[in-house]
């Protein structure tokens, strides 16, 4: 059976913590679908274009069977079930991650029960990174140095071009 994964995001805007997860899902599964989905209850840094654009991107040298789709409507376990995906990866930074995502996982298992979701742990530098993180970043003096190292060398040129 074909093991296919969806790691799911607003990604905006995309950072070395996501490039991690989407790298270690394409690892460890047939197929990793990344979905951008957008969360209206936060603000646009990026439109939706322009972070699918990048996110194309991001994946373009990853091995392995990853695409870049966009979540239009509807729940994302509903997503992952119309794709025939068997997993939700999902990244557990911190204990505010987790408490955020356990009720989600059991939400999920409920509305669909052949849809597991699995947890990875990114390494301790990238913990604190966040697509937040980066958004505050933006603008202060210096912030050139701080979200290039957050971030990956095509998102970073995106921000540039803007500021």
């Amino acid at each position: 059976m074909k093991r296919t994964a969806v790691y799911a995001g607003s990604f905006d805007p995309p950072t070395n913590g996501h490039l991690w997860m989407i790298q270690q899902g394409a690892a460890l599964f047939d197929e990793l679908v990344v979905a951008l989905a957008v969360n209206p209850d936060k603000p646009g840094f990026f439109s939706r274009e322009e972070r699918l654009a990048v996110l194309r991107e991001m994946v373009g040298d990853i091995p392995g069977n990853v695409r870049v789709e966009a979540v239009n409507h509807g729940f994302l376990v509903d997503f992952a079930r119309e794709l025939g995906a068997n997993y939700l990866l999902r990244g557990i930074r911190n204990t505010i991650d987790l408490e955020y995502e356990k009720p989600m996982a059991r939400m999920n298992a409920r509305m669909e029960p052949s849809i597991q979701s699995v947890f990875l742990m990114p390494p301790g530098e990238l913990e604190h990174v966040s697509s937040s993180y980066v958004r505050g970043f933006v603008g202060v003096t210096g912030w050139e140095r701080w979200v290039e190292a957050c971030v990956p060398p095509c998102v970073y040129r995106l921000i540039a071009s803007r500021a």
